[in-house]
């Protein structure tokens, strides 16, 4: 696998349209960033850090929905920065996802954080993608 975080994001934006209500991928310590991030801007409901039989570290997320629209918290996925062409920006040029509504994960230099918390912290970085 070239690119593991489009991989983690693409499990989660199948279980999004499959109305799934837990995902499981593997995990690693940008994985688990990103998912405290999700979780701390409310797209998912509840995460579990766990290891499987083999010793290798997953991630199991409990997606959130509306209870009476059924509609989920993550309307999109959008993967930025790849292996192939990174995506860079200082803390000037830090984007806007849908005119504030949504978030960019950013990471930078003091860890990885919304596109908020970095301009707030003046600091630039890889702009990993956006959730809205």
């Amino acid at each position: 696998m070239t690119d593991p975080i489009a991989d983690f994001l693409t499990r989660i934006r199948n279980a999004v349209k499959a109305n799934h209500k837990v995902v499981e991928a593997p995990g690693s310590k940008i994985k688990q960033e990103m998912t405290k991030i999700l979780y701390d801007q409310g797209y998912i409901l509840a995460y579990k850090f766990e290891n499987d039989e083999k010793g290798h570290p997953t991630i199991k997320i409990a997606l959130k929905y509306h209870p009476e629209t059924k509609t989920n918290a993550i309307k999109g996925l959008k993967r930025i920065s790849r292996p192939g062409l990174r995506q860079y920006v200082g803390a000037k040029e830090m984007p806007r996802v849908q005119n504030g509504l949504g978030i960019a994960i950013v990471s930078t230099s003091k860890g990885i954080m919304t596109d908020k918390k970095a301009r707030q912290e003046n600091v630039g970085g890889e702009v990993l993608c956006y959730v809205y």
